[in-house]
């Protein structure tokens, strides 16, 4: 099977939709398939196999996105004699509308994986906040309906989608995770790396460092335990626009000598880090997933988080970490502190809890479902069938629909930015 995978962000950048995007292809390609990514260009990127860049606009509002350039009839000219079977966008905007003209043009199926709860991340773009998410919800529920079929990376993201009034069939598809690769890290020596105390109990974060992941709230709840447990440490990697304030919260209490800013991390890095933690912490209400939790876990690391989509699949209050109903710091805390007087068998059984957790999440599991889907569609939806019969007039009418698809998407999402009465009220809470 030829699979076209179009995405708006990908390597050398680090994050879950990345791997995501990497991890996949790394699955059908074990599988005999053939797979083409189409991303935008970025600075320090490595060449690679079957990617095919594309000229962009960098850093779109201080984010880690980039503006493509309309290029549709280079890009049809670069896939060469290349004829996907499905087109896999992971985008309802910029390169998802290129994916789904591209779709048409080869009359093959439109597949779309729904990665992120968009509007929550707004504060990237010029406007009135709450407009600009009233036109995001409507902007991603009108794609995912213009699609064949959507991928939704955990069950509540699913329901969600059903709620805002996505018709077309949602299956649950997350990403998932090299167990193995995460099973083993050199703790200790990453602690010492840093400076942080064998004995210390550490409290650790992973991930981009932007306002969407709630990390100023992590970090003062994560303050307060430090100063309720001496022996604490915080430990964070990532880079990103809230590294400022997480550092001025800890000094304004004091505590700047107990926080661990470890950068950037990747590969074995990653793993040791997850390895120095005693727990993983997570109050972002923007995932659909949190593959980072699901990586903590399978590195034994129990999690205290937020409930929200996505996290509430993984994480079972009292089992493997703690899941918190609501936003508050004193609850924050008081699941930290719990962690914390857990004798040395409990804390053995939460750990393998969280491993046994971990295992739900095979990366090879979540790769054969989406290849049995992609067949599926393929197959059975008569997209191959009507190829092989259609004239060029045929095609024509298709890229048209295409194209006017996008148009009724994009004015229905701009409807809702200027009129929020225009939206269902499920849709603009």
């Amino acid at each position: 099977m030829n699979i076209l995978l179009m995405t708006n962000t990908y390597k050398p950048l680090v994050g879950g939709l990345e791997k995501s995007v990497s991890s996949f292809t790394k699955e059908y390609r074990e599988a005999g398939h053939r797979v083409i990514i189409i991303a935008p260009e970025f600075p320090d990127m490595q060449p690679e196999e079957d990617v095919i860049r594309i000229p962009a606009f960098k850093h779109y509002n201080g984010s880690n996105f980039s503006v493509q350039l309309p290029i549709q009839g280079t890009l049809t000219k670069a896939l060469g004699d290349f004829r996907p079977h499905i087109v896999h966008s992971q985008h309802p905007f910029l390169i998802g509308d290129t994916a789904l003209r591209i779709a048409a043009k080869y009359n093959v199926p439109l597949v779309f994986t729904h990665h992120s709860l968009y509007e929550e991340n707004v504060h990237y773009m010029p406007g009135n906040i709450e407009a600009l998410k009233r036109f995001m919800i409507e902007l991603s529920t009108g794609y995912a309906n213009l699609a064949d079929h959507v991928f939704a990376p955990s069950e509540s993201v699913m329901q969600m989608l059903k709620e805002r009034g996505v018709m077309t069939a949602i299956d649950v598809v997350p990403t998932g995770i090299y167990t193995e690769q995460f099973s083993r890290g050199a703790g200790k020596a990453f602690r010492k790396r840093f400076n942080i105390p064998a004995d210390a109990f550490v409290v650790g974060h992973v991930g981009r460092l932007a306002p969407e992941k709630n990390l100023e709230f992590v970090t003062r709840a994560a303050a307060q335990f430090l100063k309720k447990e001496p022996r604490a440490h915080f430990l964070i990697g990532g880079t990103g626009p809230s590294e400022g304030s997480i550092k001025e919260i800890m000094a304004q209490e004091g505590l700047t000598d107990r926080l661990h800013l470890a950068g950037m991390l990747k590969g074995k890095d990653l793993v040791d880090a997850y390895h120095a933690m005693d727990v993983f912490v997570f109050a972002s209400q923007s995932e659909t997933q949190g593959l980072v939790i699901t990586e903590a876990m399978a590195a034994g690391i129990p999690v205290v988080a937020v409930d929200a989509p996505g996290v509430r699949e993984v994480v079972k209050d009292g089992v493997n970490g703690r899941l918190l109903a609501h936003e508050s710091m004193e609850d924050f805390v008081e699941g930290l502190v719990w962690l914390n007087k857990l004798s040395a068998p409990q804390v053995k059984k939460i750990k393998h809890a969280c491993k046994e957790t971990a295992q739900h999440f095979l990366m090879k599991d979540c790769a054969q479902k989406a290849l049995k889907i992609y067949v599926s569609l393929a197959t059975n939806n008569g997209f191959c069938r009507r190829h092989k019969e259609e004239g060029f007039w045929s095609k024509a009418v298709h890229s048209i629909q295409a194209q006017w698809g996008t148009a009724k998407n994009l004015t229905h999402a701009t409807e809702a930015y200027i009129s929020p009465a225009l939206v269902p009220e499920q849709a603009a809470a």
